[in-house]
């Protein structure tokens, strides 16, 4: 599938927008992940306004795809995309890790629309996502299944039981996307439990694997779209990402992975973020 110039620079600069609001957000929390999240906003665009068959105003539709977010630290991202989609409205994104808020610092399913589950332990999300993907199956549904993890979370034994099971049960409605950033909050994954060779990996266990560039949009939605051509296999999507994407001073460093931006540093920030959002405006007049 290919898509129009005019619907990538829609994507592109409500990515954009996305990613100012996390900057925004972390900065009056005080506290949370920058690089993930930012690293991410390309994807999350990509799948909720443009893969996704939801509805913001039905958010339990039965017909829904389903999102399931493994990585829950990198929530301001999907929070940010989940209010900008018509879930609940932006002006709520502020209220991030408060007291009382909806929005906590790990996705909470029952307190807030759209979240399908509720996520903090690293490595379980892809094996709730396999439930919902057998059952699917057994209903004979048509929605499909996606899984959001971190290449740093594969360090967990259970995502590789739950790639191991996926496998073996055929979960052709599954899709993975890996955030394949190279970083964890220690340092560099290669560093800490090198993860190479990922493809052959998760290959072995019976996935079809494909590679793309996380922040080429119609890799992105031609990926997502090949997936549900593969028959009798679940999918894996490694996307590879920089970590603190579109702001120069967190990009591929690891220590943005745990730390939001100061004051200062968020002003910096959203500067090169509108001067980006300008300049994807200025291509597409």
């Amino acid at each position: 599938m290919s898509i129009f110039d005019q619907d990538i620079h829609k994507l592109e600069e409500k990515a954009v927008l996305i990613r100012e609001d996390i900057i925004k957000m972390l900065l009056e929390a005080g506290s949370g992940h920058s690089a993930g999240p930012l690293g991410m906003a390309d994807i999350f665009t990509a799948l909720y306004f443009n893969v996704l068959n939801h509805d913001p105003t039905k958010p339990d539709w039965e017909d829904r795809d389903r999102l399931v977010l493994s990585n829950g630290h990198i929530c301001p991202v999907l929070y940010a995309t989940l209010a900008h989609a018509g879930y609940f409205p932006v002006s709520e994104l502020k209220t991030l890790r408060k007291l009382g808020t909806r929005l906590q610092g790990h996705p909470h399913r029952s307190t807030l629309p759209g979240l399908e589950t509720t996520s903090g332990p690293l490595g379980s999300g892809l094996s709730q996502a396999c439930g919902m993907a057998l059952a699917g199956l057994m209903d004979k549904k048509k929605w499909w299944v996606y899984c959001l993890t971190s290449d740093g979370e594969h360090d967990a034994g259970n995502t590789w039981e739950a790639i191991m099971w996926a496998g073996k049960n055929k979960l052709n409605n599954l899709t993975v996307i890996i955030d394949r950033n190279n970083i964890q909050i220690d340092g560099f994954t290669e560093n800490i439990m090198p993860l190479e060779p990922l493809k052959q990996k998760y290959e072995a266990f019976g996935w079809h694997v494909l590679e793309i560039d996380g922040h080429n949009f119609e890799e992105i939605i031609d990926s997502c779209n090949k997936a549900k051509t593969i028959f009798n296999q679940p999918v894996c999507i490694i996307a590879h990402t920089i970590p603190g994407k579109g702001v120069d001073f967190m990009e591929k460093d690891y220590k943005w992975h745990g730390i939001p931006p100061d004051e200062k540093q968020a002003k910096q920030a959203l500067h090169e973020l509108r001067t980006l959002q300008g300049k994807i405006r200025s291509e597409h007049e």
